[in-house]
């Protein structure tokens, strides 16, 4: 509404179309709000994912490792196994 037909309304009027205004302000910063903590949800899931993955590639080294360990164990024990029947 331009400045022309504003002077144009009476007081009631635009006592109301303050008040319309004013719920549509309260009921955008609901919605904003509303969308920043989404957001901040969504960043905190980001981040986790980015955690666990970091977290699964550490486990799948560790049982690499392990599974090295047990290689070596096992060809031992046949290795002491061989050596004890000469």
């Amino acid at each position: 509404m331009d400045t022309n037909n504003l002077k144009k309304l009476s007081r009631k009027d635009l006592l109301e179309l303050l008040l319309e205004q004013m719920k549509e302000n309260q009921e955008l910063k609901q919605q904003l709000e509303v969308a920043q903590n989404e957001l901040k949800r969504r960043e905190i899931i980001v981040s986790k994912k980015g955690t666990l993955a970091e977290a699964a590639l550490e486990i799948v080294e560790i049982f690499e490792k392990a599974d090295e360990a047990a290689q070596i164990y096992l060809e031992n024990v046949k290795h002491n196994e061989f050596n004890d029947d000469n």
